[in-house]
């Protein structure tokens, strides 16, 4: 006999639970009463997104997928921003930093929070384009070619080191990323939905790499780094590694597998005043026009900042964009779109120095007087070891 009692659960626990006995048990809390669980399983239901106004609940489940990997994540909430930002807006993330700050577990953790399928692929020398798409294979008993699927087709795919693969192999991989399939022998093979790409780079060790061309890196959404934690943030990485046995962390989903692509579908939906579509073209225009740089943010560089500013409106509950959330993402998502002069790089000019400048140069677009507290941007999300912020290291587990 099954027996279910409904019980309201507080939002940021578990939207319901339910005691369902005899059944599987998926989530499990835990119970005091451990003779209880005898007789009944615990089972929680993810986060829905039926309740209240599309947006208003998709920044709460947005929420709740951070609070999952932030339980697994030593990192900090500005770093998720622009990732979880360029999740949602459909596009790609390429993260650049020093080994052993986190990047290959934060991909992870990310992907086990949405409940999407996830794949690493280490990219070297040697490794072919075939490698990464697939490649056509023959059946013996069928007496035919069958096509293979490669490590590509999957939800989250973690490009490990992507600048240490030759272009033909990277060219291989950024086309997937443009057009969502991949074509062998003729025939074109839709990826999975939805469709994220991770890239790392190393800054460091260029010897034998093979640097991503100037119209590859515009391809990604967001380019940001993690840097280092700050005392309490390793302190607290050491606690959760003493606390746990395995030694890389997991985390259970925090949302339905179908939740991203909803998400993505409710950015859509959101509203950019005329006056915030101009601020953002008049800052692309201002990088174009600095002395300093030899190209400046790219039109289709425009758009992406366009849809990762909606992005970001969607994980604040908003159906429409501020100012402030253009600030929050200039850097990542303007500055590895710019190409620097040989005067400026000589004299260690960085990119997010000419975006600052034209942020400064710019005039925000006027506001109602409830949002002027958006003037002055949070730290800028993404800004990381470059700033100097500390915010980011090897990712871990919490016990249970």
């Amino acid at each position: 006999m099954r027996v279910r009692v409904r019980v309201r659960f507080p939002r940021r626990d578990c939207r319901f639970i339910r005691f369902i006995t005899g059944a599987a048990a998926v989530n499990p809390l835990s119970v005091t009463n451990r003779n209880f669980l005898n007789f009944l399983t615990l089972e929680c239901e993810h986060p829905d997104m039926s309740e209240s106004s599309p947006v208003e609940n998709a920044g709460r489940v947005v929420e709740a997928v951070a609070d999952r990997i932030e339980s697994a994540a030593v990192v900090d909430r500005t770093v998720l921003l622009p990732v979880l930002a360029a999740a949602v807006a459909r596009g790609h993330v390429l993260l650049e930093d020093v080994p052993g700050t986190g990047k290959t577990v934060i991909a992870r953790v990310f992907a086990e929070a949405f409940g999407l399928e996830f794949t690493r692929i280490q990219f070297t020398p040697d490794l072919l384009p075939s490698d990464v798409t697939g490649s056509m294979i023959y059946d013996e008993h069928a007496g035919e070619f069958t096509f293979a699927e490669g490590p590509v087709f999957t939800n989250v795919v973690l490009a490990d080191e992507i600048n240490r693969a030759p272009p033909k192999t990277q060219a291989a991989l950024l086309e997937a990323m443009e057009e969502r399939q991949v074509s062998v022998d003729g025939t074109t093979h839709d990826l999975p939905r939805p469709f994220l790409v991770i890239a790392t780079q190393n800054p460091i060790e260029q010897e034998g790499t093979f640097r991503l061309p100037e119209a590859q890196r515009d391809r990604f959404s967001v380019k940001t780094s993690l840097g280092y934690p700050d005392l309490e943030g390793e302190m607290e990485l050491l606690e959760r590694r003493a606390n746990r046995q395995s030694l890389a962390p997991t985390v259970d989903p925090a949302v339905a597998p179908d939740t991203l692509e909803r998400l993505q579908a409710i950015g859509e939906t959101v509203d950019v005043d005329p006056k915030i579509r101009r601020y953002i073209v008049e800052i692309a225009r201002a990088t174009r026009e600095d002395p300093r740089t030899e190209t400046g943010v790219s039109p289709r560089g425009v758009q992406r900042v366009f849809e990762a500013a909606r992005a970001a409106a969607v994980i604040q509950g908003r159906a429409y964009v501020r100012p402030g959330d253009i600030k929050r993402l200039a850097r990542s998502t303007m500055a590895h779109r710019l190409v620097l002069t040989t005067d400026a790089v000589v004299d260690g000019v960085r990119p997010t120095a000419v975006i600052e400048d034209a942020l400064d140069r710019i005039d925000v677009p006027g506001v109602s007087p409830d949002l002027e507290a958006e003037m002055e941007p949070e730290p800028e999300a993404g800004a990381g070891a470059e700033t100097g912020m500390q915010t980011g290291t090897e990712t871990e587990q919490e016990t249970r």
